[in-house]
């Protein structure tokens, strides 16, 4: 094979490949014979798309245009990150279309009627959407800003007839007084609803409230009662049996694990005192997670497979698994498929369908039936070589407070390139957009961007992550900024002590979350000589005061501080410590963004270059927190890649189309 200077390899990954020959995949749901699923398009301007693969194996675009001629965008902002945007039942679709906010409502067995408007104009917001054809209405979360002050969230009752289109009058509050609720679930007999609630300044992964109630004839809730609550326990995905027992996850026992709640009364027979008789039991103890962080409305892990059994999705030291458990004894079966499934899984008269990934796939839609896996829909049309791919390493390693750490190790790798004799490659750190989400083995075109082109990439589960246990995701609490870079520090100093990288070329990137991470490493350590933020906090203390609802006393828990004026804050904010930093910094933003304003990464370039120290900034007119537009996906790789490649010397393989200025580079070389 040729070598070249890692780094510098022709790579066959553009950034053309993941925005035009690829999309975002979510929300697969079934319904019947059918399959549905949500698109992300970057070529589209994000727009997402409902696509359903009906029985016979035709795939297309299910919904027509609105009555404003609008095509239809399938997003909520509830909670700004939104998630659960539809529901779909015996043919009966209501959608969320993202460019008026309004519900819609569309039968696919009368298409002639089109789309029908089933809420008001207006600041309200709706999602985690439940069909009740039955009573004619839906169950959803709603998110009202039209008053002054913070938004009110409550779990509503909608009519299917579209008369709340005209005047909101119609639709009914089920449930409010917190100040979250979510996960609206009806029982297959249509008697009782089960939902959660939280309140600040608890995350729904922190601690939650699940209820079941009675439902009366209008949809309102009658006998009231809580299956599940208790301080720092979270209770998660609230889903119904065929029998009408009530399934969740709960972190009770340390691990997201399924319990069942049995006793509730047979159709027609619910008298006052039914909830005494109710009981609630571990199905399968076991050290692994069978839910993930409810970041986005209407996860959906695990689903009724049939009469006896759930199929189950659970990860274990953040690897991917699949199998049923049985709901009479909780004995469980593992399904061994060669894919991993992202927490995405639905089941209907037999069929299992998931979200999943392999070594060698692209995420993918599967269908998993006898023993076989059948791919529904790629995510992509790219065909990977099979030697050029890089394939995840597990590793672990000591880090501060005797503690382990963990994450993936890719090493570079291509097709038709290797590295000249006696150099290593340079070792890009990846820190997840977290805190409490996690990074998962797995194709990923976007390391294999890197990978391709000959560095090396480790992929950080810091203390926080999930996958790995209540205990090591609430070691985060309190200690953002500390724990989580002491996790990256120590990780990038193990590969070097390997002797697999290059330790004068090891650099730190990171999103949202995982760019304060960066930020906050360049000010607690030398080990890096470049670090790239993308949309990253730099002032705690002006994030903790402008952001969402959602996360607004988010920051402060992790941080450990008591308000959003305490001075801690400040003192944990990477913008206080500018003279600490040492290395080349590259700042990414957009000037849209609701989560991490555009201000912080502005104030903290000033800051940076002020001081007379190497700094690039780029900034992406009308986008907000993740880039949406191809464009500007794109821009971004190649900046990214301008700015290692100038840090380090290093000529890349290919002619960018956009670069960046790195402010003091030359003054700092000479």
């Amino acid at each position: 094979m040729p070598t070249a200077t890692y780094g510098s390899w022709p790579s066959p990954i553009t950034t053309g490949t993941i925005t035009a020959r690829t999309v975002l995949l979510s929300q697969v749901r079934v319904d019947g014979p059918d399959t549905y699923w949500v698109e992300r398009r970057a070529t589209q301007e994000g727009r997402q798309v409902l696509l359903r693969r009906s029985g016979d194996g035709t795939i297309g675009e299910i919904l027509p245009l609105t009555p404003d001629d609008q095509l239809v965008d399938v997003r909520t902002l509830v909670h700004e990150y939104g998630g659960k945007a539809y529901a779909v039942s015996g043919g009966i679709i209501v959608v969320s279309h993202a460019g008026d906010s309004r519900l819609y409502l569309y039968n696919v067995e009368d298409r002639m009627r089109g789309l029908v408007p089933l809420t008001i104009y207006g600041d309200v917001r709706h999602g985690d959407i439940e069909i009740d054809r039955d009573r004619g209405l839906l169950y959803a979360v709603r998110e009202d800003h039209r008053s002054n002050g913070e938004a009110v969230n409550s779990l509503v009752a909608v009519p299917l007839d579209g008369s709340a289109a005209r005047d909101d009058e119609p639709v009914k509050t089920v449930f409010s007084g917190t100040d979250f609720v979510s996960s609206p679930a009806l029982s297959p007999d249509g008697q009782h609803l089960a939902w959660l609630s939280w309140n600040h300044p608890n995350m729904p992964w922190d601690e939650t409230t699940l209820h079941v109630a009675d439902l009366n004839d209008d949809g309102t809730i009658g006998e009231h009662t809580i299956i599940c609550e208790g301080k720092g326990v979270s209770a998660v995905e609230p889903r119904w049996t065929q029998e009408c027992d009530l399934i969740h996850a709960s972190n009770h026992s340390g691990f997201w694990n399924l319990y069942r709640t049995e006793g509730f009364p047979v159709l027609g027979a619910s008298a006052p005192g039914w909830t005494k008789k109710l009981r609630t039991r571990s199905l399968h103890p076991k050290d692994a997670t069978f839910s993930l962080p409810a970041w986005y409305l209407g996860p959906h892990s695990y689903d009724i497979l049939d009469g006896d059994r759930l199929i189950a999705s659970w990860t274990q030291n953040a690897i991917g698994h699949l199998g049923t458990i049985k709901l009479a004894n909780g004995e469980l079966e593992e399904w061994v498929t060669g894919w991993q499934p992202m927490g995405n899984v639905a089941s209907a008269d037999g069929r299992v369908v998931m979200l999943a990934t392999s070594e060698v796939h692209l995420p993918s839609i599967v269908e998993v039936k006898n023993g076989s896996v059948q791919v529904l829909r790629g995510s992509g049309e790219f065909d990977p070589d099979t030697k050029g791919i890089s394939l995840a390493l597990p590793v672990q390693w000591p880090t501060t407070d005797g503690a382990t750490s963990h994450g993936f190790y890719y090493e570079p790798a291509n097709a038709e390139y290797t590295g000249e004799d006696g150099t290593k490659p340079p070792l890009i750190v990846n820190v997840h957009s977290g805190p409490t989400t996690a990074s998962h083995a797995g194709y990923d075109l976007e390391i294999q961007y890197w990978t391709s082109r000959g560095f090396a990439y480790l992929d950080v589960n810091y203390r926080g992550s999930t996958g790995y246990g209540t205990k090591y995701r609430k070691a985060l609490d309190g200690k953002w900024g500390i724990v989580d870079v002491d996790d990256c520090v120590s990780g990038a100093q193990y590969i070097v002590d390997q002797g697999w990288v290059d330790p004068e070329r090891v650099a730190i990137r990171g999103h949202s979350g995982g760019g304060f991470t960066v930020l906050s490493a360049l000010t607690r350590s030398t080990i890096f000589s470049a670090a790239a933020s993308m949309f990253g906090v730099a002032d705690l203390g002006l994030l903790a005061r402008t952001t969402h609802k959602f996360e607004s006393h988010y920051i402060p828990q992790l941080v450990g501080a008591h308000s959003v004026d305490d001075p801690l804050l400040l003192e944990r904010s990477p913008i206080s410590h500018v003279e600490s930093i040492h290395a080349p910094l590259l700042l990414i933003q957009g000037t849209n963004d609701p989560v991490v304003p555009a201000e912080q990464a502005t104030t903290m370039f000033d800051a940076v270059a002020s001081k007379g120290l190497p700094v690039a900034i780029d900034m992406y007119p009308g986008e907000g927190h993740g880039f949406r537009l191809a464009s500007n996906i794109r821009k971004a790789f190649d900046a990214e890649l301008s700015f290692y490649c100038q840090v380090w010397g290093i000529t890349p393989g290919e002619e960018l189309s956009h670069t960046v200025t790195v402010e003091n580079l030359e003054h700092r070389e000479q």
